[in-house]
């Protein structure tokens, strides 16, 4: 683990939105710890949990000046990435599900992307999965596709003011991300990525994607 820096304003602000996942925070907060580069800040936003979500961030608040959290009641996950956004500092903002991982050039491969490629304002994509992952197609509901044909938001990495001139993610019930990524392609510049794949993405079992195609599967 490299030394971290604690600036007023970051390089790369992390937004981690978490509801009832305490099992896996320790993993997914220490992935991003452990990244090679420093300059980054980390918000946990808590869209009102049940469990002993507090418990599992706490002792991390008392260490890491750069690590915050905020808490709200229940608002789906739109809202808790925009509160994550409104609370931000760094002058790139990105994301990780808390039951996901980061390895440890996760943040510095994409800062070097966006430093060579100044023109792109907004990237998605690299991720690494074990297992072929089918989610619910945001164009044809009741169907589903191969998670790596979509938008997957926690991969988003953009420069600040995409986030704030698009007003943040809307609150809908599903394909948040995809939404949101179609509203950048009309007034950003944006590129999916397929290389490297340093984000680690995991399925947990109560995720929101899992719920859908349940739904998807009884319906058909």
């Amino acid at each position: 683990m490299s030394s971290i820096n604690f600036d007023v304003k970051p390089e790369i602000t992390v937004i981690l939105c978490t509801y009832n996942r305490a099992e896996y925070l320790n993993n997914c907060i220490n992935s991003v710890i452990d990244q090679t580069f420093p300059d980054w800040e980390l918000i946990v936003v808590d869209d009102g949990s049940q469990d002993h979500t507090f418990e599992i961030v706490n002792p991390y608040l008392q260490k890491f000046p750069n690590i915050r959290y905020l808490r709200h009641q229940n608002r789906k996950l739109g809202y808790a990435k925009n509160a994550g956004i409104q609370a931000s500092f760094g002058n790139y903002i990105t994301f990780i599900d808390s039951d996901d991982a980061y390895k440890p050039n996760h943040l510095v491969s994409r800062l070097e992307y966006m430093q060579a490629n100044p023109e792109i304002d907004l990237i998605q994509g690299g991720f690494y999965s074990t297992e072929e992952i089918w989610v619910a197609d945001y164009f044809q509901p009741g169907k589903t596709i191969n998670l790596r044909e979509c938008v997957l938001g926690p991969t988003f990495l953009g420069k600040r003011q995409v986030f704030f001139e698009l007003k943040g993610f809307n609150n809908i019930p599903y394909g948040e991300d995809t939404d949101f990524w179609e509203r950048a392609e009309k007034i950003f510049h944006t590129q999916k990525i397929s290389e490297p794949q340093t984000y680690i993405y995991t399925r947990a079992e109560t995720s929101i994607t899992k719920s859908v195609l349940e739904k998807i599967s009884s319906s058909s």
